[in-house]
Formats: C-alpha cells, sequence, structure tokens
C-alpha cells in the first residue's frame, strides 16, 4: 500500500485521493497562534473605535447618520473590488505573504487615522484600513482548513474565536478607561496637525499591527489539496479578460451559483443576522450613554466581564453542541447555527428592552455568548462545502455578505434614529426596530439552510471528498 504523499514545495498541491502528509502540530498551532494576533488587532481596533463614538461625534460635529456611516459604509467601500482580488491571491500563492502584508497595512492606516483632520480624511482612513484587512479571514481560513485535518478543523476554529474574545473584552476594559484618560489631555500641534487627546489612542493602537506582520513571515506555508477533477478551471488560452474576471472571483460566483439551495440561505442569514449584530454593537455604547448615563469608563468595565463570560461560555456551548448533534446528524454544523441564532434573536431583543443598565449588559452578554457559539459551526459549515480550488474566494463572499451588511448596520440604526425615531435619549426604539425585524428573518433562513447542506455533506462524503 503507498505511503503518505510527501510535498516538498509548500505552494505544491496534493493528491485528493491520496493519503495527506499534514503539517506537524508544532507548526499548525504557530500558525493558528499568529492568525488569533491578528485578529485580536483587528476586533481590539473595532470595539475601541467604538468606545470612541461619543467623542468622535463631538469634535467632528457629526449626525448620527453620519457617525453610523464612518463605523460601517466607509469601512466596505473598497472591499468588493479590493477584498475579492486578494482572496484570490490566497488561493495561489503563498497565504502567509497576504496575511503578513494585510496585518502591517492594517496596523499603518489604524496610525494613520489617528492624524485625521476632516471627516472626510477620517472616512479615508477607514476606507484603506478595511482594504488592508478585507484579505485576513479569507487567507487565515484557507491556511487552517489546510494546516489542520478535518477532525480538528473545529477545534482550530474554536480556538480562533480567542483573538475575537480578546479584542471585545480588552477593546472595552482599556478602550474605555484610555477614552476617559484622554478627554483631559490637552490637543497637540504638530506642524499642520492638530491631534486631539483620543487620537493618540489610534496612533498608538497601530503599532502592533507591523509587528504580527512580521511574525507572519516565520509561519510554515502548509500544502494546499489538489483540486477535484470537476472543478471549474480557466480555459488554458483564455484571454485577458477572462483572466481579469476569474481574477475578480467569477468561478467563485459560478460554484455559488450551482448550489443555490446550499449557499444563498447561508449567505442571506449571515447578511441579516451582521446587519443587526454590527450595528447593535457600535451603538450599543452610544445606547448605555444616553439611556443610563454611564461614560466610557463604566461601560468598558461592564462589558469587558459581561463579554468575557458571555465568549468563553459560547466557546464551551458551541463545542459541547456540535460535538453532540454530529453523533446525530450529518448537517450539525448549521443546526448548531439555527439553534445559536434563535438565542441571539431572543437576548438581544430582551437587552434593549431591561429598565436597569446591568440587566441590559447581562442579556448583551447572553447575545454575545450565542453570537460566539453559532460562529465556529458556521465558519466550519462554508468550509466543509466549499471547493478547494477556490475556498478563499468563496470565503471571501460568504465574508463580504458580514463585513458588508454589517458595516450597514451602524448606518442603518443611525438612519433609524434619525429619520424615524428622531429624538437621540430615545435610541433604544431604532436598535429595538431592527433587531426586531432582522433577527428573526435571519433565524428563519438558516433554519432553511439545513436540510440542503446535509444532503451536500452526504454527497462529498459519497465523492470520498
Amino acid at each position: 500500500m503507498a505511503g503518505p504523499t510527501v510535498l516538498t514545495d509548500p505552494g505544491a498541491a496534493a493528491d485528493p485521493g491520496a493519503e495527506r502528509d499534514w503539517p506537524s502540530a508544532g507548526a499548525a498551532y504557530w500558525a493558528l497562534t499568529v492568525i488569533v494576533l491578528a485578529t485580536f488587532i483587528t476586533f481590539f481596533d473595532a470595539v475601541t473605535f467604538g468606545m470612541l463614538a461619543e467623542r468622535i461625534k463631538h469634535d467632528f460635529g457629526l449626525t448620527d447618520s453620519q457617525l453610523g456611516f464612518l463605523a460601517g459604509p466607509a469601512s466596505i467601500i473598497c472591499y468588493l473590488f479590493v477584498g475579492i482580488p486578494l482572496a484570490r491571491l490566497a488561493d495561489i500563492y503563498p497565504r502567509k505573504y497576504v496575511l503578513a502584508g494585510g496585518a502591517a497595512a492594517v496596523g499603518l492606516v489604524i496610525s494613520l487615522g489617528g492624524l485625521a483632520q476632516t471627516f472626510v480624511q477620517f472616512v479615508g482612513s477607514r476606507v484603506f484600513l478595511a482594504a488592508g484587512g478585507s484579505a485576513h479571514a479569507p487567507s487565515s481560513y484557507s491556511l487552517l482548513a489546510d494546516a489542520f485535518p478535518p477532525k480538528r478543523l473545529t477545534r482550530a476554529f474554536a480556538l480562533l474565536q480567542f483573538g475575537f474574545i480578546g479584542g471585545t473584552v480588552l477593546g472595552p476594559l482599556i478602550g474605555g478607561k484610555l477614552v476617559v484618560m484622554s478627554a483631559s489631555w490637552a490637543p497637540t500641534v504638530l506642524g499642520p496637525l492638530t491631534i486631539r487627546g483620543w487620537q493618540w489612542i489610534l496612533i498608538v493602537m497601530g503599532l502592533p499591527g507591523l509587528l504580527v506582520g512580521l511574525l507572519f513571515l516565520t509561519v510554515k506555508e502548509p500544502a494546499r489539496l489538489a483540486p477535484a477533477p470537476d472543478a471549474p478551471k480557466v480555459p488554458e488560452h483564455a484571454g485577458l479578460g477572462r483572466r481579469v474576471l476569474t481574477f475578480m472571483g467569477l468561478d467563485a460566483l459560478r460554484a455559488i451559483n450551482a448550489k443555490p439551495r446550499v449557499y444563498y440561505p447561508l449567505f442571506g442569514a449571515l447578511a441579516l443576522s451582521a446587519v443587526e449584530v454590527f450595528g447593535l454593537q457600535f451603538w450599543r455604547v452610544p445606547f448605555m450613554v444616553r439611556t443610563f448615563g454611564w461614560d466610557e469608563a463604566q461601560i468598558g468595565a461592564a462589558l469587558s466581564v459581561t463579554v468575557l463570560a458571555g465568549s468563553l461560555a459560547g466557546l464551551l456551548l458551541g463545542s459541547v453542541m456540535v460535538e453532540w448533534l454530529a453523533k446525530r446528524h450529518k448537517d450539525a454544523n448549521v443546526r448548531a447555527a439555527a439553534i445559536c441564532f434563535a438565542g441571539t434573536t431572543v437576548s438581544s431583543i430582551a437587552a434593549i428592552l431591561m429598565p436597569t443598565a446591568w440587566g441590559s449588559m447581562i442579556l448583551f452578554g447572553f447575545s454575545g455568548m450565542f453570537g460566539m457559539a453559532g460562529a465556529v459551526p458556521q465558519n466550519a459549515a462554508v468550509q466543509r462545502v466549499a471547493p478547494n480550488a477556490m475556498r478563499g474566494q468563496v470565503t471571501a463572499f460568504y465574508l463580504f455578505m458580514f463585513t458588508f451588511f454589517g458595516a450597514m448596520g451602524s448606518f442603518l440604526v443611525g438612519r433609524v434614529q434619525d429619520v424615524v425615531i428622531g429624538d437621540p435619549h430615545q435610541l433604544w426604539k431604532a436598535l429595538l426596530i431592527t433587531a426586531g425585524t432582522l433577527l428573526p428573518l435571519a433565524t428563519f433562513l438558516m433554519v432553511r439552510a439545513i436540510r440542503p447542506y446535509r444532503e451536500e455533506v452526504e454527497r462529498l462524503e459519497a465523492a470520498g471528498l
């Protein structure tokens, strides 16, 4: 019997029909560690930026709609044009180099955002920040899928959530204290630049991204699984236009459209939930300030406790739930995600309606718990059914739904607040309208995805994939 296939070229592809020679556990977990650090920086920036929301609104004289645009749509203007091509790079070049360049770019742009002098310049910094980080998830997910055997992949995605947990726990705790502390700092004048106290937070916060970019160069690139025989291919003598379309994701779109019953409900559920979850996360601090009179330090301290408890409980809940369901159902990943979507819906709506600040905070923690528990099986589900030859781009399209519609969440809540509600002290009503509309629809779509996903997994298993 033939032994395992040995690949000396890290960019080479392994034969899907042969036994794979997986990277060592040390190499795989080191890659995961660096990816976790990069993920931490991304979410730490996002959460800290949310802690700065009221300061930014005051110093730049913004409306709630403008503030929501700055936090949301401004960050995804370039994603479709930059994120998908960068994901293609992750499919054809060593992913560690794509990740290294993206991490360094993110760190640099975060720091440059601290130098913004006008609203337009601030918008520009968020645009380029998203462009720099757009390849992180597709590249890292693709790399992990080739670094860990299928039986360990869900565990790897679970551990990956520690980057999210770290950023969302330390972001409020450290960011809240820094925001309150910086309120007493006098503006710094450097030539033509006037740097407000809170802007120094952004300037310093970007520096670790440069270090993480260097750490990615130490990661061992795992071998890729070779494309399946029926995988879409670019014609050998295709013209430049056809190759450009492939680079922009044409073949990945065809793969998605070829199985609409599998992908469309998953994509739709993610999009609707992202609008509400990201919108609620950004406006959570203004909601607590306007509704209960808390300051950023109080909010940060409370969020760090509730987010940490909810996230850790979510990791445990998600792991136990998926393992228990997997013994009974081939659709365990999507089935678990549907259950968690329902939990998020109930918790988020209840949090907005709570009469006390701590009541809201505790239920925000439960919402985060269900969100964390559902994130791992969602990601694992897409990696399981995506064609391996274009996993990066399929993941990029999936995450585009998450990023684009999530970014629209803060803007949507801001528009509902300005146009429908009007009174800034009644922000809770805008949050209730969006949560009560979008989250039940997202849960319905995830339930609809269960059966098609199960049938696709059965087809792949029958084909030996």
